[in-house]
């Protein structure tokens, strides 16, 4: 039986890890290790392993690695911390493949930790680009320790090829988080609302604003224009998700609690809403605002309106839901605003599809991990030369 590690440590990527997951706990031919480390077992960010209980999956492995600060110090101690407890993990766990998503420093530390006992590494959605934020260089870094990599589009994959990783090990399948959207039952609108305690008879905003890590002493200033933009539209009931445990997220957080208990007719923060409450609501969201993800790969699906701001995620690929402001000013957001929330741009997104995928990536990934070959040769990386690549 072929043994699957997955590695998990926020909440997000859990929600697009969920079918992958689930895929390969229920396939007779695979083992599931799931390896649960960072903001997970933390009760400052919602202990979010309790979900993870809830879906009754096996939890293989705990790694504690966070420490409670956000400092650049912080930081890197917690990526020794996590490589030391990744060690002791795969020592007992010997796995055949390492399964890891995204781009953030617990992720750096779980395939570093994995070189030495030479475990071929897939990683899912690189070859993207996040200028505004230290995950650029842990993402390409993560691609470069890696030897099989799901692409979630045609341009993403040709950029792994371009970091002269073998085209015959890259696959474009898309995003797997997509699949929730198609496969999980989204709950009724007044459901939704009256559990999660906002009001029925109100547009809805999200709110998702991270740190932008590579801008230093910033995040105080830049979340300040952002809630003072939203306090103009009071016919707007602002949901908050809480940022993670970025270096600089605790000053985001104070200022969100802070704004929300001055303003409890129209706003309230969650640390977790859990991936069915979190898409339910994009369901019936007017409007999401910040520079999550989440905009630029979740919400396309629902045709949801996007002011994404400044260059967290410049370089990802875009759909026309998308509005782009370049400085967190308080007049840009709310002009922003007032843009994605009128009739025009409503009616231009009739009809637009989710460039990142239709929602089945989950079953190709999986079926890739039964049947990849993994003889010695998966193992020793060898560099593809770019002037072999035919670019799209």
């Amino acid at each position: 039986m072929r043994k699957i590690a997955v590695v998990t440590g926020t909440r997000a990527e859990y929600g697009l890890l969920y079918w992958v997951i689930k895929k390969i706990h229920k396939a007779p031919e695979l083992e599931l290790q799931l390896i649960v480390t960072g903001m997970h077992l933390s009760p400052e960010f919602g202990l979010t392993v309790r979900k993870i209980e809830k879906d009754e999956f096996p939890i293989t492995e705990r790694v504690e690695m966070l420490l409670s600060s956000d400092t650049e110090s912080a930081i890197s101690t917690s990526m020794g911390l996590g490589m030391i407890g990744f060690a002791k993990a795969y020592e007992r766990l010997r796995p055949d493949i390492l399964l890891v998503l995204g781009d953030r420093f617990e992720i750096l530390s779980t395939v570093a930790a994995a070189i030495p006992f030479r475990i071929p590494i897939a990683h899912i959605h690189g070859g993207e680009s996040t200028t505004g934020s230290m995950d650029e260089q842990f993402r390409h870094a993560i691609t470069k320790m890696s030897h099989i990599h799901f692409a979630s589009t045609e341009k993403y994959k040709n950029r792994i090829a371009q970091m002269g990783e073998l085209p015959e090990r890259i696959f474009c399948f898309g995003s797997p988080g997509l699949d929730n959207i198609y496969k999980l039952e989204l709950k009724k609108k007044r459901e939704l609302f009256e559990e999660i305690g906002i009001p029925c008879n109100k547009k809805i905003g999200i709110v998702t604003y991270h740190p932008v890590t590579l801008d230093k002493n910033s995040a105080k200033e830049q979340i300040k224009e952002l809630l003072n933009s939203l306090d103009r539209f009071k016919d707007i009931f602002w949901v908050f998700t809480m940022p993670n445990a970025d270096t600089e997220g605790r000053s985001i957080i104070s200022a969100i609690e802070a704004f929300t208990r001055k303003r409890l007719a129209n706003g309230k923060a969650f640390t977790s809403l859990g991936s069915l409450n979190y898409l339910s609501l994009l369901k019936y969201s007017s409007i999401m605002v910040g520079n999550s993800s989440s905009g630029l790969l979740e919400s396309p699906s629902f045709k949801l309106p996007v002011v994404n701001i400044g260059d967290r995620q410049d370089g990802r690929t875009r759909s026309i839901n998308i509005i782009d402001i370049k400085e967190c000013r308080k007049d840009n957001i709310e002009a922003a605003i007032e843009k994605a929330l009128g009739e025009e741009f409503e009616i231009g997104l009739k009809g637009m599809e989710n460039i990142y995928g239709a929602g089945n990536a989950s079953e190709k990934i999986v079926e890739k991990l039964k049947t990849m070959s993994l003889d010695s040769n998966l193992i020793k990386k060898r560099f593809y030369d770019i002037s072999n690549i035919s670019v799209a």
